[in-house]
C-alpha cells in the first residue's frame, strides 16, 4: 500500500507526479479507472487470498472506488493496470518516494519512483511473468522520466517469491526497513544496469 508523507517538504512541490511507464510489446499500461470494469478487476484481485495476504486491502468496491479516485486526483501515486498480450496481468501503483512514507527510510533523490505490484490471478504466478514485468517496469519508468535514476520497492520480507522476482529483475537489496504493517526489504533498481528488459 502507498501512504503519503505527512511532512512533505515544499521543495518537492515542483516534482511532477509519477508517470505512466512506457512499455513495449507484449506489455501495455493504462491508468486504472475508478469505475466500471477497471474498478471491478482491482476489487476482485485485491480479495484474492494470495494478494490480500500482503496488501491487506480486501476492501469493498466503494472503498476501492474512493482509493482509485484519490490516487488519480493527487501527485503521490498513480494506479495502473498492466496487460500482457491484451490480457490483464497486474495492478501496479507507481509512486514518488519524495511524497511517500518511504522517504523517511533511505536517502532518496527527488525523482526516485517506487512500485507496488499485485499479480491478480494465481495461474500467472511461478511462470517468470512477474520478473519480466518488473524489469520492463523499471526500464519503462526510466524512459518516462529522464530525471529518475532509481526505481525502488519494499516488499514484505516474508514474501519470498516477490523478493526473488524483484532481484532477478535487477533490483538490488539495500537493507531492511520497518513499516507499521510489515518488515520490508528495500530493493533498488538503478538506471545504469545496462541490460534491456527481458520480454
Amino acid at each position: 500500500m502507498t501512504a503519503p508523507r505527512t511532512d512533505a517538504a515544499r521543495e518537492n512541490d515542483e516534482i511532477p507526479g509519477p508517470p505512466l511507464p512506457r512499455l513495449g510489446n507484449p506489455w501495455s499500461a493504462r491508468v486504472a479507472a475508478a469505475r466500471g470494469a477497471d474498478l471491478d478487476l482491482v476489487h476482485r484481485w485485491m480479495a484474492r487470498p494470495h494478494v490480500a495476504a500482503f496488501w491487506h486491502q480486501a476492501w469493498t468496491r466503494a472503498a476501492w472506488a474512493d482509493e482509485l479516485a484519490a490516487q488519480r486526483a493527487g501527485s503521490h501515486s498513480l494506479p495502473c493496470l498492466i496487460d500482457r498480450d491484451g490480457t490483464p496481468l497486474a495492478y501496479v501503483e507507481i509512486y514518488r518516494v519524495a511524497r511517500d512514507r518511504l522517504a523517511a527510510h533511505y536517502p532518496y533523490a527527488p525523482h526516485d519512483l517506487g512500485v507496488h505490484i499485485a499479480i491478480g490471478d494465481r495461474d500467472h504466478l511461478g511462470r517468470g511473468l512477474g520478473r519480466a514485468l518488473l524489469a520492463a517496469l523499471a526500464h519503462g519508468l526510466f524512459e518516462a522520466d529522464p530525471d529518475c535514476a532509481r526505481v525502488v520497492a519494499e516488499p514484505d520480507e516474508r514474501n519470498i517469491p516477490s523478493t526473488r522476482a524483484f532481484t532477478a529483475a535487477g533490483y538490488r537489496h539495500s537493507g531492511t526497513i520497518h513499516l507499521p504493517e510489515k518488515t520490508a526489504r528495500l530493493l533498488i533498481h538503478p538506471r545504469d544496469t545496462g541490460a534491456a528488459p527481458e520480454r
